[in-house]
């Protein structure tokens, strides 16, 4: 037999609890929903936040890699990690950018600065390499011969030799400054490089795919 305990408490007790609760019981329930929708909110952001954490701590910097030419023409591209610097579409559109910023001459001094730091950036420090490029400089500085002429460079081809040996064959036309043709002349290059990857912002974005020459021998085709 269940106890009815309301039948002993008196009459305006019951009704004023009766009353209390037609008053107040929405605004109460609805409280604790929200309570309870809160509590639910705070432990979803908890566990976003430390998801966010977790992914941030794993995440690393994967650079995608678009190679141009002097002109701003894409020559090959592909995220770092995908073509790597054994890709030998990356190789040889570094060593075809590499070579126009070493031979090109051009009256424009800003964009010869700019040659010449992208020449130097792609040099390991030490090498064969490094002493060619600046007795190269030394013997025909390019900001002298700007003041004259200029020379424009066409490569031909990019041939592999062995897996760090490629062989560069190119065309020079040098104009005097009214853009008359003073000479066009054939060059052969052979060049050794290495590979270091990249793990500097700055040096993303110098050399992408970290390839450094270590030996550079260039010749006139007579």
């Amino acid at each position: 037999m269940v106890k009815n305990f309301d039948a002993e408490l008196p009459a305006g007790y019951v009704a004023a609890r009766h009353e209390y609760d037609e008053r107040y019981g929405p605004h109460i329930a609805r409280a604790r929903n929200w309570r309870i929708v809160a509590m639910l909110t705070a432990a979803t952001a908890l566990l976003a936040v430390c998801g966010l954490l977790w992914l941030s701590s794993r995440a690393r910097v994967v650079p995608f890699v678009v190679m141009v030419d002097r002109l701003g023409r894409p020559v090959a591209s592909g995220l770092a990690d995908q073509t790597g610097t054994a890709d030998e579409r990356l190789i040889k559109a570094t060593l075809f950018a590499w070579l126009e910023a070493a031979r090109t001459v051009t009256p424009d001094d800003r964009q010869q600065r700019k040659f010449v730091d992208h020449a130097e950036a792609h040099v390991a420090h030490g090498t064969q390499a490094d002493a060619y490029l600046n007795d190269f400089y030394r013997a025909d500085s390019p900001y002298a011969r700007a003041q004259t002429e200029s020379v424009a460079v066409q490569v031909n081809d990019v041939l592999a030799s062995t897996n760090r040996t490629y062989t560069i064959d190119w065309t020079e036309t040098t104009r005097d400054n009214f853009g008359v043709v003073k000479s066009t002349e054939r060059w052969k290059a052979s060049m050794t490089f290495m590979t270091i990857v990249p793990t500097k912002q700055e040096e993303i974005l110098i050399n992408p795919i970290g390839l450094y020459l270590v030996n550079i021998n260039w010749t006139k085709v007579l």
